[in-house]
């Protein structure tokens, strides 16, 4: 099988990491599906106060990114991912005993902070321990293995809590605290040796770290590293930020589809996804990664088309409607096999070691500022009578983001753009010693 094989031939330190993000999305998907539940209907928050709570992570997320970048690139990813971890820790925690407001705001003050830099850190410690060829079928793997471990979550959590009984949403907040305890444990375990701060010559400081001053200049000097953020803000905009939030609003207030089908939506997503990403990873193996992405903004296009079709079905055909938007739903997965892989191994490729940090943190940064102006540009449209314009508009963007592909195209190396980069052979590669030694076999070839 290819999941088999790609699995067996990564580095040791990677099947570690891959380990630690499968736990962790695990405890995540327990929590993520009823965060507005239960601080509304367990804590009694009201529904205002539950959304400004729940616009927290975003906001202080962004707000990290850029120190993050910094404390990556001068301390090592490895500390960035323990601290954001802990962090995590205590936010579960305080979340479980979150019977007043500012208890609740602390909590995802805490969860902000480790989201703004634990995404960061991770990919740029991705290429302390994968060459260059292997990164962009590990992102890959990670993106299945992110959305099993979310489905697996969420089908857990929905069987355990009740509203009824608060000491169950508790518990879940509690397990997703321990869950934590595993990716912990593992980066001060047997990936102790990895992700440490990258020294750079003469141009270093005292500590043989990369000195801090004009590291973002540096990024944003970088005219395809420019056109990858803003690529970044384009697809997370038209993509992410619409199906957490304007999908569920129009499949509800347009599409008028019950709640079951959206959940059956969302599940449909993630089938796709766990099952299509494995051979999406084998057909874009040797090709240009900005060619998978122009493949994504039509796939895109077209689940957004489906998804306004299903808005002029509506009540007229309900059931119609619930195909609809199960199939927009299933389409969108398939475009995101074409992303994940790509855009962060691009980001990745085209930094230099000492800027690694400050390069995904960047990327990271148009993220986080897509996911705070998407949602309320969906609300615009939807909630003020201009729905019928919404599909519209997110096709146009899916035209926007082929443009600026095939602009950033220009600017990019045939290495960076992932022309050659082959699917991993089956070698026997485990440790830092095994990793040394595929690396001198392709400074040969």
């Amino acid at each position: 099988m290819p999941s088999a094989s790609m699995f067996r031939d990564l580095p040791r330190p990677a099947k570690w990491m891959l380990t630690s993000l499968v736990f962790d999305f695990v405890g995540t998907g327990l929590i993520m599906p009823f965060a507005v539940v239960y601080l509304h209907e367990v804590r009694d928050f009201s529904l205002q106060t539950a959304g400004v709570l729940l616009a927290l992570p975003a906001i202080v997320g962004l707000l990290a990114v850029g120190p993050g970048g910094v404390l990556i690139d001068r301390f090592g990813a490895r500390r960035v991912v323990i601290a954001a971890v802990s962090l995590e820790i205590v936010a579960q925690v305080l979340m479980a005993n979150a019977l007043t407001v500012p208890v609740a705001a602390t909590s995802l003050v805490c969860s902000g902070l480790a989201t703004g830099v634990i995404f960061p850190a991770v990919q740029a410690m991705v290429a302390t321990v994968m060459p260059t060829h292997q990164r962009q079928h590990y992102f890959g793997l990670s993106f299945t293995l992110l959305n099993l471990g979310l489905g697996i979550g969420g089908m857990l959590g929905g069987a355990v809590v009740d509203v009824e009984r608060p000491g169950t949403f508790e518990r879940i907040y509690y397990i997703d605290a321990v869950t934590f305890l595993i990716p912990l444990m593992l980066y001060l375990g047997p990936l102790r040796r990895y992700g440490g701060p990258v020294a750079h010559g003469a141009s270093s400081g005292d500590d043989g770290a990369m000195p801090v001053s004009g590291g973002y200049r540096l990024v944003l000097r970088d005219p395809a590293m420019r056109l990858l953020v803003v690529l970044g803000f384009v697809t997370a905009f038209i993509g992410y930020a619409q199906f957490g939030v304007g999908f569920q609003a129009f499949s509800r207030t347009v599409a008028h589809i019950s709640t079951q089908v959206l959940g059956w939506a969302y599940a449909a997503n993630t089938a796709v996804i766990v099952v299509a990403q494995l051979f999406v990873l084998k057909f874009v193996a040797g090709r240009r990664r900005t060619r998978a992405l122009l493949v994504m903004c039509v796939l895109w296009a077209i689940s957004w088309s489906v998804l306004g079709v299903a808005g002029l079905a509506g009540e007229s055909n309900v059931v119609l409607a619930s195909v609809l938007v199960c199939a927009s739903a299933a389409i969108f997965g398939v475009g995101e096999t074409f992303l994940q892989p790509t855009l962060p191994a691009m980001v990745n490729d085209l930094a230099p070691d000492h800027l690694r940090g400050r390069y995904n943190s960047a990327s990271a940064g148009a993220f986080h500022i897509a996911e705070i102006v998407g949602p309320p540009f969906a609300g615009l449209l939807i909630g003020h009578a201009f729905a019928g314009w919404y599909a519209v508009a997110l096709v146009a963007g899916c035209a926007v983001a082929a443009w600026v592909t095939i602009v950033v195209e220009r600017q990019l190396s045939p290495k960076v753009n992932g022309v050659g980069v082959s699917a991993p052979e089956e070698i026997d590669v485990e440790g830092e010693m095994g990793l040394e030694v595929q690396r001198a076999k392709l400074s040969t070839e």
